[in-house]
């Protein structure tokens, strides 16, 4: 649920988005007055004052649905539901079409637990403004609050795709799928208690809460059951691989491969844990077919210029560092800037020092960045959990 804070802050982006233009208020000079009032009394927070300033210019021109509209936005904010839903339903009648009544209308609603009337309200906001996150997300929310997870994931991914970085709806999104998901186990666990299945999602699970040992118990029970299933090895080769022990990752790999030879992306792991392992030719075979099969890799090419320098093929691992910088795009990643500073030491070893330079000077600038966003988003999620605990109060 969003809080009273975020609600009003929703109402304050609508109001300052209204075209309150001079001629929608040039019907009547007697009620301009209250409704300007009420405007920046609303934006200012004097919540009161603006419900007196749009109940008076209601009355001045019971014709004019916006004043209507916007006492029905300060009644959401002062969590006065009933008063809301008159005003924002007589502002309906007036204009069925006004853009925004029915989301409040909806959130008032919703304020009250009554979902059927919220849901409706929302929809017919969405089939108004079908492309408005913010209708969408609320219609969502409603629909997990009456239950069905179904629908409401459906509408939360079509809210993230119009926003997709907007936090509130990422995580009724998030909570849409997980109680699907939750659903579905648990049919699966009714319908038979002891399928392989069960004991992959109790691995999963287990892998997600870094309770190792348990994931890999789990994950060998299911193994046992469905030895040859496709996709069971690999998430046992990433639990060794999690716990450090390479040689058992590398031979779950291994199997994988024999179960599903076409797994591209457990090839690429069979190859660095073999770097790891310093079994570099097989890596290099490894992640030469890797490449064949996605040319332009930066991933595997970083690994194949490990595997290339380990064997003391310099001239070589430079120009796959090199693919690795060409191919990783403008996107700022690990393999960018480790490539950078591979790149460095080769060239340092091949007597070419401007060169060198000028690769560690990429990798220092690419890390201060890497280092500096790290510490805005930890920064950004403290500042989070401090105004979560301040709203809770």
């Amino acid at each position: 649920m969003l809080s009273r804070v975020a609600t009003q802050w929703l109402a304050l982006c609508w109001l300052a988005a209204m075209p309150l233009s001079t001629a929608m208020l040039a019907q009547s000079d007697a009620f301009e007055k209250p409704f300007r009032a009420g405007t920046e009394a609303m934006r200012s927070g004097n919540l009161e004052e603006a419900a007196r300033d749009f109940s008076q210019a209601a009355r001045l021109n019971p014709a004019f649905a916006e004043a209507d509209f916007n006492l029905g936005l300060v009644r959401v904010q002062q969590g006065q539901f009933d008063s809301a839903i008159a005003s924002l339903k007589h502002a309906l009648d007036l204009k069925p079409r006004l853009r925004g009544a029915n989301l409040f209308l909806g959130i008032a609603y919703y304020r009250k637990n009554q979902n059927d009337e919220a849901i409706a309200a929302l929809m017919r906001e969405t089939a108004i403004d079908p492309r408005n996150p913010q209708a969408l997300m609320w219609l969502g929310v409603a629909q997990l609050a009456k239950g069905d997870a179904i629908a409401a994931s459906a509408t939360l991914d079509q809210a993230a795709q119009l926003k997709p970085n907007d936090v509130d709806i990422l995580y009724h999104r998030g909570r849409a799928h997980m109680l699907i998901s939750k659903a579905s186990y648990e049919a699966m666990y009714k319908a038979d208690p002891n399928s392989w299945r069960v004991h992959q999602v109790l691995s999963q699970s287990f892998a997600e809460a870094d309770r190792l040992e348990d994931a890999i118990a789990e994950c060998q029970v299911a193994i046992n059951a469905k030895p040859d299933e496709p996709g069971l090895h690999e998430a046992l080769g990433d639990l060794y691989w999690r716990q450090n022990q390479l040689a058992k990752a590398e031979s779950e790999f291994q199997n994988e491969l024999k179960t599903d030879p076409e797994s591209t992306e457990t090839m690429y792991k069979l190859a660095v844990v073999s770097i790891e392992r310093s079994k570099t030719d097989i890596a290099s075979e490894l992640l030469a077919e890797v490449l064949k099969r996605s040319p332009h890799s930066a991933d595997a090419e970083y690994q194949l210029g490990r595997a290339q320098a380990q064997m003391g093929n310099v001239d070589a691992a430079v120009g796959n560092f090199q693919a690795a910088v060409r191919d990783s795009g403008k996107s700022d990643t690990e393999t960018l800037r480790q490539s950078y500073y591979q790149l460095a030491q080769l060239y340092r070893r091949q007597q070419k020092p401007e060169q060198s330079r000028v690769a560690l000077e990429a990798f220092l600038r690419l890390k201060q960045q890497a280092d500096a966003e790290q510490s805005q988003n930890l920064q950004d999620k403290l500042r989070r959990a401090a105004q979560s605990q301040e709203t809770a109060r």
